[in-house]
């Protein structure tokens, strides 16, 4: 067991902070899904990925390509990203997850620890929250360094972190992606904690050398993802 903290560990522990912030609330049940992911998703489709040998963005060119308030519409206000650094997290229960944790503190990309990186975060006034991250780096890498980690979270349905001193059991369900782009994957997250309870959406599309995350309350995630999409891929 391995000890680490927030921001170096895999997708989706970062959404622990909502649980042991003060004044958040629990959040509404999970959707309804269908079981399973249509994302064969795990591997480059089977008609070929094209874009595999375009060139990396720099961060500069990535957050340029970031959503903005005038992206989402009204009700939505920008949060300061918070910087790196700062809870200790431990893994439990997850050999898998502890083990990538590793790589992505050092870099050698088992993790989402890739050089070029952009990241916005939202607050809707009525609904919740949504973040937008943006990794660039070659089609291989970024198809390995993602693909790895959930595939790790698919064979740990249900684990439990400490953020310092507080428990939190945390569940994932692989859900249906929508197929765009050239890999994608999704996953439901409910983080559970002194009986509240958060549901985080994570959906994920490498399109080329671009990698995308959503996150955060799944109605917002899917209001937002094709216009992230668009934006993060547009060329001229």
């Amino acid at each position: 067991m391995r000890h680490r903290t927030a921001s170096t560990i895999v997708l989706g522990l970062s959404a622990l902070t909502l649980l042991v912030l003060p004044g958040c609330s629990p959040s509404s049940p999970a959707p309804t899904t269908t079981s399973g992911s249509n994302s064969a998703a795990q591997r480059p489709d089977e008609e070929g990925d094209a874009k595999r040998n375009a060139l990396p963005l720099s961060s500069a060119q990535l957050r340029e390509r970031l959503l903005n308030v005038d992206d989402l519409g009204a009700g939505y206000t920008r949060k300061p990203v918070r910087a790196s650094g700062g809870n200790d997290v431990t893994v439990l229960g997850c050999p898998a997850l502890d083990e990538l944790g590793a790589d992505a503190a050092t870099g050698s990309g088992g993790g989402l620890d890739f050089p070029r990186s952009a990241k916005a975060s939202f607050a809707h006034s009525n609904v919740g929250e949504v973040t937008e991250e943006l990794y660039s780096d070659t089609a291989v890498k970024l198809s390995d360094g993602t693909g790895r980690i959930f595939d790790a979270m698919t064979g740990c349905p249900a684990y439990q972190v400490l953020a310092g001193s507080t428990p939190i059991d945390i569940t994932t369900q692989e859900v249906p992606a929508p197929r765009v782009g050239d890999e994608r994957w999704s996953h439901l997250l409910t983080f559970s904690s002194e009986g509240a309870d958060v549901v985080v959406k994570q959906t994920a599309i490498r399109d080329g050398s671009v990698l995308l995350i959503v996150s955060g309350f799944p109605a917002l995630v899917d209001r937002h993802l094709a216009t992230a999409l668009a934006k993060a891929t547009a060329t001229g």
